[in-house]
């Protein structure tokens, strides 16, 4: 089992950046496959990012494709999202999450440990 703790969250304007963390304790860090998604008031929890266990492979939704970049340090057992570009529409609660058998990384149901959520509000 691993705990998921996300950090980084805040209020940052329209064209702005924001660097948000995760970190994780538990079971070996570099064992699960980890993802990023974000909900939105009244709406469903959607993918967002998503990287294997030695990063070498990462996917993206199209919304934040060329403007978010996922990394890990399986070091630090720390994972990271870079957002840049931000727009309105990326405000949402975003929320790590792992999992060691990728059946699915791009759907919520694809992972089984997930963190308690941080805050992000992108102001026009």
């Amino acid at each position: 089992q691993v705990q998921l703790v996300e950090s980084g969250g805040g209020l940052a304007l329209a064209g702005g950046s924001l660097r948000l963390s995760c970190a994780a304790s538990g079971r070996t860090f570099s064992r699960y496959y980890m993802g990023w998604f974000r909900q939105a008031p009244g709406k469903e929890r959607d993918f967002v990012a998503a990287i294997s266990w030695s990063a070498v492979s990462t996917y993206y939704s199209d919304s934040v494709k060329g403007r978010f970049t996922i990394s890990r340090d399986n070091a630090k057992n720390t994972l990271s999202l870079q957002m840049n570009s931000l727009k309105p529409e990326d405000t949402a609660v975003y929320y790590c999450a792992a999992t060691e058998r990728p059946a699915n990384v791009y759907a919520v149901y694809g992972y089984d440990y997930w963190g308690q959520g941080t805050q992000v509000t992108v102001s026009s």
